[in-house]
């Protein structure tokens, strides 16, 4: 009788070998569309358009990431600070909201 170990990698195995022969059967049997022009292009309905360069607000951008950062940090500390419930971890996210609701207003003083 196989060990633990030895079972979990042949199960692993043999269900990698299914799914790859399910997976090559599937893809003799599947129909076979024809390749025309329209299929190939880059857009479904067959417009040509001309490229253009996507316009990137990078001062909205860095707003965001500061956003998320200080939402993330104050979650995780937080979520880190649950086993002394009380005044501090309340305080501590009252503080981080208040910060990150004037960021947006600093540039303009």
């Amino acid at each position: 009788m196989p060990s633990g170990g030895l079972e979990i990698a042949l199960t692993f195995l043999l269900a990698l070998v299914v799914a790859v022969v399910f997976y090559l059967i599937g893809g003799l049997l599947a129909p076979k569309g024809e390749k025309t022009s329209g299929k190939l292009s880059s857009y479904a309905c067959g417009e040509d358009l001309r490229p253009i360069r996507p316009r990137l607000n990078v001062g909205r951008f860095f707003v965001y990431l500061v956003l998320f950062l200080a939402f993330d940090v104050a979650v995780f500390l937080t979520a880190a600070s649950m086993r002394r419930p009380g005044l501090y971890p309340a305080l501590y996210l009252v503080i981080s909201l208040l910060a990150v609701a004037l960021l947006p207003h600093v540039g303009e003083a």
